[in-house]
């Protein structure tokens, strides 16, 4: 595996870890101290979106879930990693242009980095 693999792999595996946390925050601390600073919500607006918020968590989690199979299988998960890669840089656009600028830069530009090394490999 060449070095420039491996640093795919390392971008790829923390993108992951980084959804698992989103799949956290969104599922199981939305409406908790955490979740309402993070998202900068107020307990009432949590409290009414917080199925909303789980299902949101829910596919994170299958974002995550779609980069460690891709990292499971090696090469072989090549174009696994290149779909969920892309997932997730346009789920990242699409959460900047309807919910906050910060999205560019948490999800889509790190997505957009490893996928760069990924294809760069």
């Amino acid at each position: 595996m060449s070095y420039i693999n491996t640093i795919a792999t390392i971008l790829i595996g923390l993108i992951a870890l980084l959804h698992l946390y989103f799949l956290v925050l969104e599922m199981f601390l939305w409406d908790k101290p955490k979740g309402l600073k993070t998202f900068h919500l107020t307990q009432e607006f949590a409290t009414a979106s917080k199925a909303l918020a789980a299902n949101q968590g829910l596919y994170n989690g299958f974002l995550s879930a779609g980069l460690i199979w891709g990292i499971y299988l090696g090469s072989a998960g090549f174009s696994i990693k290149i779909f969920f890669l892309l997932c997730i840089v346009i789920a990242g656009l699409f959460g900047a242009a309807t919910v906050g600028k910060k999205i560019l830069f948490i999800q889509a530009i790190p997505a957009l980095i490893a996928l760069g090394v990924l294809l760069a490999a």
